[in-house]
């Protein structure tokens, strides 16, 4: 209900989805920290230092790890609600991306070998604006379910080869 509250919604609006990068899109952050403690517990060992310093390196590297990706993951929330697109990152410092459902003209998304196996997916949302960066949901679980969630907002099962969110000629 907190992200709701901030998130300023309009007399009318409804959150369609809301959501974080899935804990699995972070696995790899974290194998990357353990191998980069490793590393290093390896190379304080070779340097002759004690086993307790040597401990105390890797558990300060791989704790590091845990920190950073945890905070990566839970200050990056992403919402649709039938009107607007909105990504939200940073705890300290804020960067935030938003548009209208209706500047979106397509929707689609991509999942690596990788992703396919951690059930995860990247969803990129092709706007009418001329930005200067991308507009995706990074690391989600069940991407198609985000997609679908995006189409039947902006009507795009209904609208047929009119596009998503325009009007339809009378029938």
């Amino acid at each position: 209900m907190l992200a709701r509250v901030s998130l300023n919604l309009s007399a009318g609006e409804q959150v369609i989805f809301e959501g974080h990068p899935s804990w699995r899109s972070i696995l790899g952050f974290y194998l990357k920290g353990i191998v980069l403690a490793a590393i290093l517990g390896a190379i304080a060992k070779l340097i002759d230092l004690s086993n307790g310093v040597v401990f105390l390196i890797v558990l300060v590297v791989i704790a590091l790890t845990v920190l950073i990706g945890f905070v990566k993951r839970v200050a990056t929330r992403y919402t649709i609600t039938n009107r607007r697109l909105n990504i939200k990152r940073g705890i300290v410092s804020r960067e935030v991306q938003e548009t209208r459902l209706e500047r979106v003209q397509n929707v689609n998304y991509n999942q690596s070998v990788y992703q396919r196996l951690m059930q995860i997916g990247d969803v990129d949302f092709d706007t009418a604006a001329t930005d200067d960066y991308n507009f995706v949901f990074y690391g989600v679980a069940n991407p198609a379910e985000v997609v679908h969630q995006v189409d039947r907002a902006t009507g795009a099962g209904t609208a047929g080869t009119h596009g998503l969110g325009e009007a339809q000629p009378p029938q």
